[in-house]
């Protein structure tokens, strides 16, 4: 009896670790792109490009992203990261396109240093790349095909704050 007991709490403590683990590791994706969270900014004369991340929960942030040329605001771009089981997405809802609907893009590569996300089916972008360079600035890219030609921005971003 004294055996039975011993095992029944053995396997509970082991199911119980267990399912605490995989709640961990679920949340790891987002994790290893919390450097993304904080103010940037991007001074060109063409204008000025803002980006800013913050944590809404383990499994989401919450990103904005605006270009202003003097003071008229020329894009508008609401975003979220949001890890979903082992996997990362990136939803992107841009003002003016895709019918004011998110686009969807999923993590192709992911490491302390850089994060890609694709979706091959948008019209563009069809892949956007974050490079961490230093604790203080990383670059974006967008890219893909526009108007039947290859495509790309780049952007080397800033921290502010």
């Amino acid at each position: 009896m004294k055996h039975k007991i011993v095992f029944t709490i053995a396997v509970i403590s082991f199911i119980g670790c267990n399912n605490s683990n995989s709640e961990s590791t679920e949340k790891e994706k987002i994790k290893s792109s919390n450097w993304l969270l904080g103010k940037w900014e991007n001074k060109s004369v063409d204008g000025l490009l803002t980006e800013s991340w913050k944590k809404i929960n383990d499994s989401t942030y919450q990103g904005s992203s605006h270009f202003i040329k003097d003071k008229d605001t020329l894009h508008y771009e609401s975003t979220s990261l949001q890890q979903i089981k082992d996997e990362l997405y990136y939803n992107t809802t841009i003002k003016g396109q895709n019918n004011s609907k998110p686009i969807n893009l999923n993590q192709t590569v992911s490491d302390e240093k850089q994060l890609i996300f694709e979706n091959l089916k948008n019209d563009y972008p069809q892949k956007i790349n974050y490079t961490k360079i230093s604790e203080n600035s990383f670059i974006v890219e967008i890219s893909g095909i526009q108007q039947g030609k290859p495509s790309s921005e780049k952007y080397t971003m800033s921290k502010i704050k």
